[in-house]
């Protein structure tokens, strides 16, 4: 995140649907499809005070309203464990870490702002379950957390030796080779021990969660979590995956993130490939089973994001996604595809508003999201902010309407 870069997210989930030119035909599509289940893969204790998702997190520091009342307690440690070493697990470190006269600059919550303002935490842990090689970040995240001003960062140089595998892993992935550099430089150039005052983090791999710890001094809080050493086996580059060793350590923190990835789940009534954890489809398309074959197209039914590829990408991949589903879509009401059996007109457009007020949903439209976003612009503006976020559904459709 530089500068003013934005942290904006979807404030306006279900019940507020934005409209869009959607047929009759597609009511399952809208009904079932699109309700992506978000399912941690990792599950533990949620009872204990400073264990929070990291999409919890991302939605309090983003104003998101159902995220505002969160209150992570920053004060109470100066170490945090994140799980994970993806995107969302980088841009949560960098939040923790930047200096907030830069945040103060973003379009972050301001509630935010301030908790961060007076936050102890001055060391993040990075846990990933394999390897460098295996990081699921991209490089650009990557650099930019790098970045930060007076940051020491450390990476033991053990986790840092490829086996073969791993050679042959990066010789076909970009990314991956691109991201590897960047963490061998950073260790290279890296000073021995922290000087006094800098902010520390630290990227550990081969270490995969095994329980959460609870503080003896302060009942219900997490004082710790208790991890098991990896090792990585698999039939070859791109397949590798990590295994307990029967060693294990632990590492003291008061605050754990999970960012260890999301898995779509079955919606009944439509195919499901529960290895890839998606709706089997080609190019948006459901197909009745997961067997590949085009010709078996459930006619007038489309899927997108998570459900269509997996828990993968950034916004750039949402749009590419999106846009060749309703690529999908447009060619088939070219080619009649999506004509009516009865004949009859479909009610389009018209027919979803009259969908969605008999069901007691009052929909968004894209105008009123428009006076939204420029009533938050003219809020930021005061604060030489680009936005200042309305953060509660009372405001949103206020303003909206």
């Amino acid at each position: 995140m530089k500068g003013a870069r934005s942290l904006e997210m979807s404030r306006l989930d279900p019940p507020f649907l934005y409209p869009s030119f959607v047929s009759s035909t597609m009511w399952l599509c809208l009904h079932m499809v699109l309700k992506v289940i978000e399912l941690l893969v990792y599950q533990e204790k949620y009872d204990l005070i400073g264990v929070h998702s990291a999409r919890e997190f991302v939605w309090w520091y983003n104003g998101h309203p159902d995220g505002k009342n969160l209150s992570p307690d920053l004060k109470s440690t100066d170490t945090a464990v994140i799980l994970g070493q993806g995107n969302v697990a980088l841009d949560v470190a960098r939040i923790l870490l930047r200096p907030t006269e830069e945040l103060a600059t973003t379009d972050i919550a301001s509630y935010a702002w301030t908790a961060l303002e007076g936050s102890s935490i001055r060391k993040v842990y990075l846990v990933g379950r394999r390897g460098p090689v295996q990081a699921a970040c991209t490089a650009k995240e990557l650099r930019e957390i790098l970045g930060i001003k007076n940051l020491y960062v450390h990476i033991r140089e053990d986790d840092l030796i490829k086996s073969p595998t791993d050679e042959e892993e990066m010789k076909n992935s970009r990314i991956q080779r691109r991201v590897y550099e960047l963490l061998s430089k950073a260790a290279a150039s890296a000073s021995s021990q922290p000087m006094l005052g800098q902010r520390e983090l630290h990227f550990v791999f081969f270490r995969k969660p095994d329980s959460f710890l609870e503080s003896n001094e302060r009942s219900g809080h997490v004082s710790g979590v208790h991890f098991e050493k990896t090792a990585l086996k698999g039939g070859g580059p791109g397949k590798q995956y990590a295994v307990g060793t029967g060693e294990f350590e632990d590492l003291d923190c008061g605050m754990v993130l999970k960012s260890i990835g999301y898995k779509s789940v079955p919606v009944n009534g439509l195919p499901f490939d529960n290895h890839k954890g998606i709706v089997p489809n080609i190019r948006g398309r459901v197909l009745k089973n997961i067997s590949g074959d085009s010709s078996q197209v459930e006619n007038g039914l489309y899927v997108c994001g998570w459900l269509k590829r997996g828990p993968t990408g950034i916004i750039a991949t949402n749009l590419y996604c999106a846009e060749e589903t309703v690529a999908s879509i447009s060619e088939d009401l070219e080619q009649g595809v999506l004509a009516s059996s009865s004949g009859l007109p479909k009610p389009g457009r018209e027919g979803l508003l009259q969908l969605l007020d008999n069901r007691n949903v009052r929909p968004v439209p894209f105008s009123a999201w428009e006076k939204i976003d420029s009533e938050e612009k003219r809020l930021g503006s005061l604060r030489n902010k680009p936005k200042e976020k309305l953060t509660t559904y009372e405001d949103l459709l206020k303003v909206a309407t």
